[in-house]
């Protein structure tokens, strides 16, 4: 038992003051300030389980609305959230987009192998690759180099309207002649330059650089299809009808049809492209060792 004496206690000096010694925060919060979080550079995972969670578990029209509004509204509003819709929106209306393609045409809008595209891997980057080729880098960070993506993002854009007015009205009516437009010509024109570009690699006659050397230009390497001449993908396009098909050639002179070879209507596309590869390897070889491509 212990006995207090209480002149004793009351003869003991006070407390010392609290003193602020500086703006410590208490553990486990750190001490730094840091700037608040924003939805836009939260990483791609959250944000796209954000996108994901928009949806409801209600009738199937309140589920096309929210497409509706990812499409027209949420994807414009930055990068990260563009990237987040389309992933979502691409997934969505592949398998419709697929059951779209007339025979004996065939599909690949967003390949896996591509480097650039934000299916490639388990995430996707809102920002563009130091290490891309220089074709690659040309490009917007939303942009892919598969010309065949943007006829699916257009298909996408024409399907969420006409789904969700048929939704508003029994009145309305899809229609048939702009999905005609999509599939008869601009997919197979889209297919086929894509498959050139592909065809076109290895062969070494197209490459995805901005530009070509002249003759007199030093290359690097040894190989023999390094120094071939090469035809930027970015200067060509294809055009493209039932009976014939041609790669155009864009220069800041002019534009021109450096290639064409006759086709059928059951020809393949992938026929189509090696047909087109092999005469732009010829026209290559006579024409851009003496001028080059400005």
């Amino acid at each position: 038992m212990v006995v207090l004496d209480e002149k004793s206690v009351l003869m003991l000096p006070p407390p010392p003051p609290y003193v602020e010694d500086g703006p410590l925060s208490p553990p486990p919060f750190p001490s730094q300030n840091r700037e608040p979080t924003r939805l836009d550079n939260l990483p791609p995972h959250l944000l796209l389980r954000i996108v994901y969670e928009t949806f409801s578990q209600g009738p199937v029209k309140s589920q096309r609305k929210v497409l509706y509004w990812l499409t027209m509204s949420l994807r414009l509003v930055n990068r990260a959230l563009y990237i987040a819709c389309m992933h979502v929106l691409r997934s969505t209306y592949l398998p419709a987009y697929t059951s779209m393609i007339r025979p004996p045409y065939t599909s690949d809008p967003f390949p896996l192998a591509l480097p650039d595209s934000p299916f490639a891997g388990a995430s996707f980057s809102t920002t563009a690759s130091s290490s891309s080729p220089s074709g690659l880098s040309s490009l917007l960070p939303t942009q892919s180099v598969q010309r065949e993506t943007r006829v699916l993002d257009l298909f996408i854009a024409l399907k969420v309207r006409e789904d969700v007015w048929a939704d508003e009205s029994e009145l309305h009516l899809e229609r048939e002649e702009s999905f005609k437009d999509l599939f008869d010509l601009m997919q197979p024109r889209a297919r086929l330059e894509d498959l050139v570009r592909v065809y076109g690699s290895r062969e070494g006659v197209v490459s995805l650089a901005t530009s070509v050397p002249s003759a007199s230009t030093p290359v690097n390497g040894t190989s023999s299809r390094a120094k071939s001449p090469s035809v930027p993908f970015s200067a060509l396009s294809v055009s493209f009808s039932p009976r014939s098909v041609g790669l155009v050639l864009t220069t800041k002179e002019r534009k021109k049809t450096i290639v064409q070879v006759p086709r059928t209507r059951e020809e393949t596309l992938e026929m189509s492209a090696r047909k087109l590869v092999m005469e732009l390897k010829g026209w290559a070889a006579a024409n851009l060792p003496a001028s080059g491509i400005r």
